[in-house]
C-alpha cells in the first residue's frame, strides 16, 4: 500500500514539472519525441548522407560538443524511420522569448503545437532549415544539401 502511496507521489511531481517545464518554454531533460518532418531533398546530417522523406525526429538527452559560441542551448536529435535511427544533427534549441532576436516577424513561425514544423532551404539553397515548434519551444537544425 505504502508503495502505491509514493508511487503516485512521485508520478504527479514528475507530471508537475513537465508541465511546469513546458509552459516556462524550455527544452525537456530528457529524450522527447519532437514530431515528423518531410524533408524535401537530400542532405549531410552529422557529415553523412540523409536521404528525402518522411522522418520521426527525437530530442536526445546528449548535448552537443563542443559548445557553439553564443549558442545556449544545443544538443543532439535523431531522425528515425520505421523505428531506426537513419541520421543525426545538432538542434538549438530557442524558448519563445528569445524568437525576436531570429524573426523580422510571427508570419514565418511554425503554428503553436505539439510538434508542428516548417521546412524550407534557406537563401542561396546553402542549407535545409527545420524548424519544429513544440510547446512554445523552437527547435532549428540546419543541414547542407547532399
Amino acid at each position: 500500500m505504502k508503495f502505491g502511496f509514493v508511487a503516485v507521489l512521485v508520478g504527479s511531481l514528475v507530471a508537475g514539472v513537465s508541465a511546469q517545464t513546458a509552459q516556462q518554454g524550455q527544452a525537456p531533460a530528457g529524450e522527447t519525441a519532437l514530431g515528423s518532418v518531410r524533408l524535401t531533398r537530400s542532405v549531410m546530417a552529422d557529415g553523412k548522407p540523409l536521404k528525402a522523406g518522411t522522418y520521426q525526429v527525437r530530442l536526445t538527452s546528449q548535448d552537443a560538443s563542443p559548445a557553439v559560441p553564443g549558442i545556449k542551448m544545443e544538443r543532439w536529435v535523431e531522425f528515425l524511420q520505421g523505428g531506426k535511427v537513419a541520421g543525426r544533427e545538432v538542434v538549438s534549441i530557442v524558448p519563445a522569448s528569445e524568437l525576436k532576436d531570429l524573426m523580422p516577424g510571427p508570419d514565418n513561425l511554425p503554428r503553436a503545437g505539439s510538434g508542428s514544423s516548417r521546412v524550407e532551404m534557406l537563401k542561396g539553397d546553402d542549407y535545409l532549415r527545420v524548424w519544429i515548434n513544440r510547446g512554445g519551444v523552437h527547435y532549428l537544425i540546419h543541414m547542407p544539401p547532399a
